[in-house]
């Protein structure tokens, strides 16, 4: 069974986990409303979707 000659630097531990982070969800604005939205979501204030209504908005 194959075992490490030496120690894994902190670099090339750091460099392979480079990619490992998580990414913040990137919000769009809504062409409806103007409010922030998750890219392909309906949009949770006023419930359009590609240009349609598709839900009722929530009553504040």
């Amino acid at each position: 069974m194959g075992v490490p000659k030496r120690k894994t630097s902190r670099s090339r531990r750091g460099n392979r986990r480079s990619h490992d982070r998580v990414n913040a969800p990137k919000p769009v604005l809504c062409p409806n409303c103007g409010e922030a939205r998750l890219p392909h979501h309906v949009c949770p204030e006023c419930g359009h979707y590609n240009g349609e209504e598709v839900i009722k908005p929530k009553e504040k």
